[in-house]
C-alpha cells in the first residue's frame, strides 16, 4: 500500500512540521508569566479567549501545536488533512498579525519591528494552502491518468486478441 503523500510533499511537511512541533514542545511547561503573555496577546485579538485561564490556554496552544506538527510529520496522515490543519493554524497566527495594533505599519500590510515575528508565519499559510490544494485537487487527475493508462493497456490487449482471431 502506498503512502498518502508524494515526494514533492515531504520537504514542506518536514519544514513546517518540525518548526511547529518544536514550538509546541517548548510551550508545554510554560510558566505563569509566559502563559499570561501568550494569553494576553491572543485574547486581545480573539476576545472569546478572555474567559479561558492563561495556563489552560498555554497548555491547549502547546498541545494544538504538537498535534499540527505531528500531523505534518506523519506520512500516514493524508496531505489534505495535514494541509487543512496547517492552514487553520497559520490563519489564526495571521489573524493576530492583522488585528493586533502595532504589528503593521499604518495603512500598510508591511510589518513593524514588533510584527515581524508574527508576519513571517505567512510562509506557514502558503505551505498549508499548497498542501491542501495538492491533497485535494491534484489527487483526482492522478487517478484519472492511472485509469486512462489501465484502459489503454486493456484496449491494446483487445486489439491484439482481435488480430489473432482474424
Amino acid at each position: 500500500m502506498a503512502l498518502p503523500i508524494t515526494l514533492s510533499e515531504i520537504a514542506p511537511r518536514i519544514s513546517a512540521g518540525a518548526f511547529i512541533l518544536n514550538s509546541g514542545l517548548g510551550k508545554r511547561g510554560a510558566d505563569e508569566g509566559t502563559a499570561a503573555g501568550l494569553h494576553g496577546f491572543a485574547s486581545g485579538t480573539y476576545p472569546f479567549l478572555k474567559n479561558v485561564e492563561p495556563a489552560t490556554f498555554a497548555k491547549a496552544l502547546a498541545y494544538g501545536e504538537i498535534a499540527v506538527g505531528t500531523a505534518l510529520l506523519t506520512p500516514f496522515v493524508p496531505t489534505a488533512v495535514a494541509g487543512a490543519a496547517l492552514t487553520v493554524f497559520s490563519g489564526g497566527l495571521l489573524g493576530l498579525y492583522l488585528n493586533t495594533p502595532g504589528m503593521r505599519k499604518p495603512g500598510s500590510l508591511a510589518p513593524t519591528q514588533e510584527g515581524l515575528s508574527v508576519a513571517k508565519d505567512v510562509w506557514l499559510l502558503g505551505i498549508g494552502i499548497g498542501l491542501l490544494t495538492r491533497g485535494t485537487i491534484d489527487r483526482e487527475p492522478r487517478r484519472v491518468r492511472k485509469a486512462a493508462k489501465t484502459l489503454a493497456k486493456a484496449n491494446k490487449k483487445v486489439a491484439r486478441a482481435a488480430e489473432r482471431a482474424a
